[in-house]
């Protein structure tokens, strides 16, 4: 059952009828509600809510914004990310003028801890911890859909933006871009630690201490995960069990 966060009409920010694009808060609470949307998106697809039942759309169609495509994993095939297209009304066609409205918006959710996703989440979290976040193949997607819109919009103004997970996700595609002398709009929700550069710390002992660290940490994570898989896999074979995490 679909819990009353999942519902715009319940938990949207309503009394937005008239986004004021020059207002930060108003530019970060529609970014957060199309973050919002890439959550909901993926609920839909576990939940198998398709057509009248699926809950996502008005998300990101309060706003005017159209879903270009998701982004999906290619490991799990959960959608982890949504490229948005922003599509004012035929009264509103002037609207895109303004140089605070993003044409597009790519947005990144983060881990969902459902038994469909959280395996997949959960070592992505610890990629994050180990700083080695962009050699997995869903930043590799999830770069590769920003670079492929940079390069189709020329000018137009883009946004990334991201919860978690997804604003680790949308830093490394910041990141990336900023290389090539593209910089775009970002708004990172509840961003997660990153762990320090060690290579250029040169108090060998120093270095040594922050990589056992590390190490206890992912170790501890690593088993973390597999403990909470074992209890899932054993609540799952109860007769009648359902898991909510």
């Amino acid at each position: 059952m679909a819990s009353e966060r999942e519902y715009f009409d319940l938990s949207g920010p309503l009394h937005l009828t008239s986004v004021d694009w020059d207002n930060t808060n108003n530019r970060m609470t529609v970014a957060a509600s199309l973050v919002q949307g890439v959550y909901i998106l993926e609920r839909d697809r576990q939940e198998r809510r398709g057509g009248p039942n699926a809950l996502a759309a008005p998300w990101w169609e309060f706003f005017n914004f159209k879903l270009l495509r998701p982004l999906v994993d290619d490991v799990d095939s959960s959608i982890f990310g949504a490229i948005y297209e922003f599509k004012p009304h035929s009264s509103q066609s002037n609207d895109i003028l303004h140089r605070r409205i993003p044409r597009y918006v790519i947005a990144f959710r983060g881990t969902i801890t459902k038994t469909d996703s959280v395996s997949r989440d959960i070592e992505l979290d610890i990629h994050i911890v180990r700083n080695v976040l962009h050699q997995t193949s869903r930043a590799e997607i999830a770069i590769q859909a920003v670079r492929n819109i940079v390069a189709s919009a020329n000018d137009s103004n883009i946004w990334l933006s991201g919860h978690s997970l997804g604003s680790a996700m949308a830093m490394l595609c910041g990141k990336t871009m900023a290389r090539t002398g593209k910089f775009l709009e970002s708004f990172l929700f509840n961003p997660p630690y990153v762990s320090a550069p060690i290579e250029r710390i040169k108090d060998k002992k120093l270095k040594h201490g922050i990589r056992f660290a590390s190490s206890v940490i992912t170790a501890g994570l690593t088993i973390a995960m597999k403990v909470k898989q074992l209890l899932i896999h054993l609540l799952l074979s109860l007769p009648g069990s359902h898991v909510y995490l």
